[in-house]
């Protein structure tokens, strides 16, 4: 009888994956309102679950390039209409 490797679900895992999440949102809601404040915390947040590693890798690096873009969108929209950056 043949089994597969056991996997042990570590609680590092599931927190690199709420990281991940935060960050997310912490992108999109800096993507409307005061990019240069929000977006750094949720790209730190993405870093710190990439250093945690675990299961959620892809979702980890997807929060990282979200948050990278939505920066980089951020920052063109708030200049190009006169918001406040910070």
């Amino acid at each position: 009888m043949s089994t597969g490797p056991i996997s042990e679900q570590r609680p590092a895992d599931a927190i690199a994956g709420f990281l991940a999440a935060l960050s997310v949102l912490g992108s999109a809601i800096g993507l409307t309102y005061r990019p240069a404040r929000l977006i750094p915390f949720a790209i730190l947040l993405a870093v710190i679950a990439a250093a945690m590693g675990g299961r959620h890798s892809r979702l980890v690096a997807s929060a990282v390039v979200i948050g990278g873009v939505c920066f980089v969108v951020g920052m063109a929209v708030a200049v190009i209409t006169n918001h406040p950056v910070f």
